[in-house]
């Protein structure tokens, strides 16, 4: 018996508001955690194996209508600024790695989506939102944080990946 989109919501909702009792919030300046997740093409990745490059890791779900409405204009930020030294982590929180992966495939996301179906990374980072972005600079420090998504947001991505690849 499958889940409506309200009762996921809903369970994350609750998955976070739990996490956030047994974790600390990610707070810029601090040194992102370090994970390493499977991605949607079958190869691991790891946060720290990116050191030296900018890296926005954006958190997002097929049920998520904000983060479908985000991912062509983080489509354009990883095509405008990856030969500057920028990737783009999308981290997907389906409790279906498949649907995360056929979405994104769906979608035409020319970045690398990485599959959280167990939601390990999702908790490590508890930002209680979705989506929710976390912009890394090239020492692997948080910068910045974005809960939620608004028309607008990208233009705020992308003034503060321009800053970051200056660095």
């Amino acid at each position: 018996m499958g889940l409506t989109l309200h009762m996921q919501h809903l369970l994350f909702t609750l998955l976070l508001a739990g996490s956030a009792i047994a974790q600390a919030n990610i707070t810029p300046q601090a040194l992102a955690p370090d994970f390493t997740l499977k991605g949607a093409d079958g190869r691991n990745m790891r946060l720290a194996e990116q050191r030296g490059q900018v890296v926005l890791v954006n958190f997002w779900a097929s049920w998520c209508g904000p983060c479908k409405q985000e991912m062509p204009h983080l489509n354009r930020l990883y095509d405008k600024y990856r030969a500057s030294g920028f990737t783009l982590l999308a981290i997907n929180i389906d409790d279906d790695a498949k649907l995360g992966a056929a979405t994104a495939a769906k979608w035409g996301l020319r970045f690398p989506v990485l599959l959280d179906a167990d939601k390990k990374v999702t908790r490590q980072y508890d930002l209680g939102a979705m989506p929710a972005t976390v912009l890394i600079d090239r020492d692997g420090k948080v910068r910045f944080l974005h809960r939620g998504y608004r028309e607008g947001t990208e233009d705020l991505y992308e003034r503060q990946i321009r800053e970051l690849v200056k660095e």
